[in-house]
């Protein structure tokens, strides 16, 4: 299980390679990411608040504004939804799927081994 982390990875099919690897054979993979809202509307807003509020607030309180920068930088860059299953496919994932939540601020992903 990974949580908000995968977008991170040097090199995202090695890592996702090396989940594969260590996986004992039928071992479930499960990993939570941000990802895009889909409503326009909700993306918009989710956008806004990302490139400007959350930074903003962080930086009022004292918190590292260059964080909330990356993190949204981070999470734009990530592959989502049928885009991400389709790599956990080419690692050799099986039943690989997901599940937006929260207007498809996140996604669950699940695969198998």
């Amino acid at each position: 299980m990974a949580a908000f982390g995968v977008r991170n990875f040097e090199n995202l099919e090695k890592g996702l390679s090396e989940m594969h690897r260590v996986l004992k054979p039928g071992g479930q993979l499960c990993i939570i990411e941000f990802s895009r809202p889909r409503p326009a509307f909700i993306n918009n807003l989710y956008q806004f608040y990302m490139s400007l509020v959350a930074p903003q607030i962080a930086k009022a309180f004292k918190q590292d504004k260059k964080a909330y920068q990356y993190l949204n930088k981070s999470a734009k860059a990530f592959p989502e939804r049928k885009d991400f299953t389709a790599i956990l496919d080419k690692v050799g994932f099986k039943n690989t799927n997901y599940k937006a939540l929260t207007f498809g601020m996140c996604c669950i992903y699940s695969a198998t081994k």
